[in-house]
């Protein structure tokens, strides 16, 4: 273990405010901006902890609630915690089980207290509140916990924000107040909605209590992509400069590009492996449907300029072949060939702010992709369960992914 949380901003881009940062936590550091896989029930599927090391990835997602419901956190905590139940040698960060107040609201009720959730497995009953969030991420033993918070969807009244907004609050304190001080993180999160003042009225709120980094939570719920970006801007730059500021959830390449040059630094979401398993790959020059029948006999790689070993190897012909067939490989091989691109991108976003050249790495990527700055897809990067038994099962020949409110899930 390297050491207690610690962040830095290394360089500020002049022309925007992209910033360069190293995050370091007791199992390694993070270059930032960073995107952070997802792997919601303690693994990015379809790929090892080696596959994510040789792509260059420092941290993952990790569920609480899914990992509270499957295996449990005492088993976890009994065989090591999670790094080493996993495999994972990086650093984790555990979302706290707040998106699910959202994503299985016919499923919980609410109070101040908490949430009170009935599996989605087996129907049992699980109070979470943010003491119970907190010990779940302790015994998970992630790198950086985020606080219990609600997350409305959008829209919604101002009243339901407003409520958001105080429950987020007093949830954020109940949670500081139990986090052990051992040299782990805990990030508040801000909500809001898409009312500017309540955002601020949040940021207040929640930066008077004092965490170690910042998230951006209430976005990509149902809004559009042109509102997401929106309520990012209203919100990152209220946030304090020498703390992390992690967009949760938000995750097209264009939103990544957008949002670095916003003041950004961690973004997480399913998007690159729940397309891949779909069928849609990213390239350089937009999206890809693989499953496309014109590809049958195409003989070029899925990215003429990607040096992933997906391109280096493989025809689109031959991955059109795996995703008609059915076969296992091409939800390993899709995957590969997505996380690739979204690690790709980050490594060059650093280096534009590292040059002082990032408002030429957003105009030249507005210029190759002319619809990025406007995308309509933006993915929520948290996981709806599965329901038991084959109804709701999505094998890697299913046509349409799944959504909770706007969002794609897992």
């Amino acid at each position: 273990m390297s050491g207690r949380f610690a962040f830095d901003v290394l360089r500020r881009d002049p022309g925007t405010r992209a910033r360069r940062g190293l995050i370091v936590t007791p199992h390694g550091s993070i270059d930032t901006p960073a995107f952070m896989p997802v792997g919601t029930a303690g693994t990015v599927k379809a790929m090892t902890p080696e596959d994510l090391v040789s792509l260059g990835f420092e941290m993952v997602l990790g569920n609480t609630y899914h990992l509270a419901l499957r295996p449990g956190e005492e088993i976890v905590r009994r065989l090591g915690g999670l790094h080493r139940f996993m495999g994972w040698d990086g650093s984790i960060l555990t979302d706290s089980g707040g998106f699910q107040v959202l994503s299985l609201a016919d499923l919980r009720s609410i109070s101040d207290e908490g949430v009170a959730f009935r599996s989605h497995l087996d129907g049992s009953l699980l109070d979470m509140t943010p003491e119970r969030s907190m010990a779940i991420q302790e015994a998970l033993g992630s790198d950086i916990a985020m606080a219990f918070d609600d997350c409305p969807p959008l829209p919604s009244g101002r009243d339901r924000i407003l409520q958001a907004v105080r429950r987020t609050t007093l949830w954020a304190r109940r949670s500081r107040a139990v986090f052990p001080a051992d040299g782990r993180a805990l990030f508040g999160i801000v909500q809001g909605g898409d009312d500017r003042g309540l955002r601020e009225q949040s940021v207040a709120e929640i930066t008077a209590i004092g965490f170690e980094g910042y998230a951006i939570g209430g976005v990509s719920v149902g809004e559009s992509a042109e509102l997401s970006r929106s309520i990012v801007a209203m919100t990152a730059g209220h946030l304090p400069e020498d703390r992390p500021r992690y967009l949760m959830g938000m995750g097209t390449p264009a939103d990544l590009v957008e949002m670095i040059a916003l003041g950004c630094d961690l973004f997480d979401c399913v998007l690159p492996t729940r397309n891949a398993r779909n069928g849609t790959l990213f390239t350089s020059t937009g999206r890809l449907q693989i499953k496309r029948r014109e590809f049958a006999a195409d003989p070029r790689p899925v990215d003429e300029t990607c040096g992933c070993p997906v391109c280096r190897r493989f025809t689109r012909a031959y991955l059109r072949h795996l995703y008609v067939a059915g076969e296992i490989l091409s939800m390993r091989l899709n995957t590969l060939h997505n996380l690739h691109h979204y690690a790709d991108l980050m490594r060059r976003a650093r280096s534009a702010i590292d040059a002082g050249q990032y408002l030429r790495f957003l105009e030249e990527f507005r210029t190759r992709l002319p619809g990025a700055g406007a995308e309509q897809e933006s993915a929520q990067g948290r996981e709806v369960p599965e329901r038991n038994g084959a109804q709701g099962r999505t094998d890697v020949r299913s046509r349409r992914p799944r959504t909770i409110a706007g969002r794609q899930i897992e």
